[in-house]
């Protein structure tokens, strides 16, 4: 008895108060690791004000401290690319500096990457499920938001995926130019069209950027605002196009970088997915030295 009032004694005077936010918390030692150990057996959580957020803390519940930090994704994360001074300084004065593969080579990925957009991108579908007229405008927004998805990818690369990335919207606007001029347009006004475009390009792109960093709220607005140009009645179609960037964007990202780089082969779901499970294994693109 004399033995279990000193155990108990010595396990009191190991006890100790300490602030958190402004409260105290009871900090015991057990199992020989520190700990911060909420008294009381229920499920009831309290809340605790720490500089006008509120942090819930379950009675229950037992903190340690721990080494491993989480992380959003399993797969490891790309180290930033360190470059030389002389880089830097050719890179401030807008040249580009030496890349991880030839610039010939991230060209040709470009151009392919590219059109993929154009070519393996079902237009009718997005015309008839999205209700959209069959126009040049119409035309150039389905295109402009699968080119923004390429872009989102291929800056995740590094230096070489942002070259990347200048010389797919540097080919996008040069076929804007060239099927304008197939149409019969007259220069002047192609030109004022062009100007325009550029403008809705880069307005789109930053509301995409923002939406999709956001929740499906966001993105929604986003589309409605650029994709449909604020002229969308139909919640439907605008949850349908919610769901094809996002699962575009996963589908995107369990595409190897490398490949990416070094072939520009991009395939898409489609926007009614028939088979949910084939998003999870993506083709692998084949790839040579010589570039075709």
């Amino acid at each position: 008895m004399a033995l279990l009032v000193r155990v108990l004694k010595n396990r009191i005077s190991i006890s100790q108060w300490v602030p958190v936010c402004r409260r105290l918390l009871l900090v015991s030692h057990t199992q020989g690791q520190w700990g911060r150990a909420l008294s009381g057996t229920s499920q009831m959580s309290q809340a605790l004000a720490c500089g006008g957020s509120v942090v819930d803390i379950q009675l229950s519940r037992k903190y340690h401290t721990t080494n491993k930090l989480s992380s959003t994704k399993d797969s490891p994360q790309p180290v930033e690319e360190k470059v030389g001074a002389f880089t830097k300084i050719i890179e401030a004065m807008g040249f580009t500096g030496p890349l991880k593969y030839s610039k010939w080579k991230i060209k040709i990925a470009a151009l392919r990457m590219y059109t993929s957009c154009v070519e393996k991108t079902d237009f009718e579908e997005f015309f008839r499920r999205c209700q959209m007229p069959d126009t040049f405008n119409s035309w150039f927004l389905i295109t402009l938001l699968h080119v923004w998805m390429c872009l989102v990818r291929m800056k995740q690369e590094g230096r070489s995926g942002k070259y990347m990335c200048r010389i797919i919207v540097h080919f996008m606007w040069e076929d804007v130019e060239q099927r304008g001029r197939i149409m019969g347009v007259n220069s002047y006004i192609l030109k004022k069209n062009m100007m325009l475009m550029t403008n809705n390009f880069y307005v789109a792109i930053l509301g995409y950027d923002e939406g999709v960093l956001s929740d499906d709220r966001g993105l929604a607005a986003a589309l409605w605002r650029s994709f449909f140009n604020q002229k969308c009645e139909d919640p439907r179609q605008l949850e349908l196009l919610v769901e094809y960037v996002r699962k575009q964007i996963q589908y995107l990202d369990s595409m190897n970088g490398e490949d990416l780089l070094l072939t520009g082969e991009v395939s898409w779901r489609p926007l009614v997915e028939k088979n949910p499970q084939s998003i999870l294994k993506p083709h692998s693109p084949t790839y040579n030295d010589e570039g075709l």
